[in-house]
């Protein structure tokens, strides 16, 4: 049976936080029972305080560690506590980096030596650079290792698409709804598979929709306009973060997360030129460059030693699960007819450094499934204008351009018996279930698999898109009829997450597709495959 998590971090911010209200001087016999450490004897409530404006959250969990992510309004010191009970009993603190101006007041404080499969509960305060006896009030989060060996249920939930198409939050409406519905769940930890903001869409005020009613926005400056500038990008990101659905979403969920176009623009390419009038900044890898840095100070990742830059990473989640985080982003070829015959530079999707990591990384899993998050999916057709391709997919036929890596990944997957493979996505917009069968298939050489597809999170409803063969697709599943009108707002109720449960015992895995308001629209129940060799 799962811990109801949100009930006892609501009681508990809401005591903290109505004694911090309370009073313009916090004793120190106050803080010691609600287990502060170290804290100062007093903590004035002036306009001299650190805040902590969006709220925390965490990420990049495995079973002994975890990252926590927050934000000062000013230059500051995160202190991070954190204990397995929510009365911090028995707690730990660890004093962390300073949030300076040039990561826009964000911090991180990596978690490590944690016990597995265990909640664990952690708060964050900001402390006053120029007097050590100012802090910010605490804000409390939650997270979950993962288990180490089996018996133990995992459950945990994906989507993307986040702001997209000028549909932002509407506080008339409930805000960003879907997050709340997922929280709901109490899933372990989320899978955000890209599009976390849309840098190229701005917001407006007001957005009239087909039944003559209004669509209200909160606006930004820097959502009033396409992001060029780091401050724009960082403005994107701060966007979301307006929303309590986001902040309340992100102190009680682990977020593993990537990124896919709309973080710096759509269909964007390394060493793509503009020729879009909304720009004056023309050079796509210098917005890339601005957008990655944004992306990264703004979600709670675990920065790689050798190559801090690097999206794709892997995460060890027992022996139950494995998950490969992709980047399909930043070392493709430019967008083309993607028809080259050949692998080469120009073909390149995941790249060749990506590639072999992991190959390497699904040879050596010792867990029974490997879910790999990807930020596009595999068989369903995106255009670039009328001539180029934005995804692997090119239409019915033989492997081509990019779809010669995949064909090559898939290859090799059989060749080494890898077994329980599964793709988790989103970027169309819609829900959807695929199975690739080998049977149905122009390129043939792969073992059968299944692929799920989530989203958005709060964006304009799109689809169903174009199947593309080559791979032997079948569609068992999608969330909206072929004649849907394109761009339907969240209020339509046409936003789509997907869950999966991996059974301690059984290791059967089983996805399903969510609506809106969480209810189930589809499941499907997954047999372990068993070695036999």
């Amino acid at each position: 049976m799962k811990l109801d998590i949100s009930s006892k971090l609501k009681r508990r911010d809401f005591l903290i936080q109505a004694a911090i209200s309370s009073s313009s001087i916090i004793g120190a016999n106050l803080w010691s029972k609600s287990g502060l450490a170290h804290t100062p004897a007093f903590i004035t409530l002036d306009k001299n305080r650190p805040t902590i404006p969006y709220g925390v959250a965490s990420g990049d969990i495995n079973s002994n560690s975890g990252v926590i992510w927050s934000r000062s309004d000013r230059p500051a010191r995160m202190i991070v506590e954190y204990a397995t009970d929510d009365n911090f009993r028995n707690r730990r603190r660890i004093i962390g980096q300073v949030a300076a101006a040039n990561t826009d007041f964000t911090a991180r404080t990596y978690l490590n030596n944690l016990p597995p499969g265990q909640d664990i509960f952690y708060r964050v305060t900001f402390q006053d650079i120029g007097d050590e006896n100012i802090y910010s009030a605490p804000v409390i989060g939650h997270l979950k290792t993962a288990p180490q060996g089996r018996g133990q249920d995992i459950f945990f939930a994906w989507s993307g698409d986040t702001a997209g198409q000028g549909w932002g939050i509407n506080p008339e409406w409930g805000g960003m709804k879907i997050y709340e519905s997922i929280r709901q769940l109490n899933p372990d930890f989320f899978i955000h598979s890209g599009d976390t903001i849309y840098a190229d869409n701005p917001i407006q005020a007001e957005v009239k929709l087909d039944d003559g009613s209004i669509w209200k926005n909160i606006t930004t400056e820097e959502k009033s306009k396409v992001a060029e500038t780091l401050t724009e990008f960082r403005g994107n990101f701060t966007y979301n973060l307006l929303d309590e659905n986001i902040r309340r979403f992100n102190s009680q969920v682990p977020q593993l997360v990537q990124w896919d176009d709309h973080e710096v623009r759509n269909n964007w390419y390394p060493g793509q030129i503009l020729d879009d009038s909304r720009y004056t900044v023309k050079d796509v890898s210098l917005l890339a460059s601005r957008a990655k840095q944004a992306f990264q100070e703004y979600n709670p990742i675990r920065f790689d030693v050798k190559d801090p830059e690097r999206i794709y990473r892997a995460f060890n989640y027992g022996q139950l699960l494995e998950i490969f985080m992709l980047d399909k982003r930043s070392y493709r070829g430019k967008n083309s007819p993607n028809n080259q015959s050949v692998m080469s530079s120009e073909t390149a999707f995941l790249g060749s450094s990506q590639l072999r990591w992991l190959k390497s990384k699904l040879k050596n899993s010792k867990s029974t499934w490997k879910v790999i998050a990807s930020d596009m999916p595999i068989g369903l057709v995106v255009r670039d204008g009328k001539a180029n391709f934005e995804n692997a997919a090119n239409g019915d036929g033989k492997a081509l351009g990019r779809e010669l890596e995949l064909a090559d990944l898939f290859r090799f997957i059989k060749d080494n018996n890898i077994q329980n493979v599964v793709w988790l996505t989103a970027d169309v917009h819609y829900a959807a279930s695929h199975y690739y069968d080998p049977n149905k298939a122009q390129f043939t050489d792969f073992k059968p698999f299944w692929e799920f597809v989530a989203g958005p999170l709060n964006s304009g409803t799109f689809g169903p898109a174009q199947l593309d063969n080559t791979f032997g697709p079948q569609v068992k599943f999608q969330s909206i009829p072929a004649d849907m009108k394109q761009n339907q707002p969240p209020s339509a109720g046409l936003q789509f997450f997907g869950t999966v449960k991996i059974d301690g015992k059984t290791e059967v895995l089983t996805v399903t597709l969510h609506n809106l308001a969480g209810e189930k629209l589809y499941g499907l129940d997954l047999q372990p495959e068993v070695d036999t060799n």
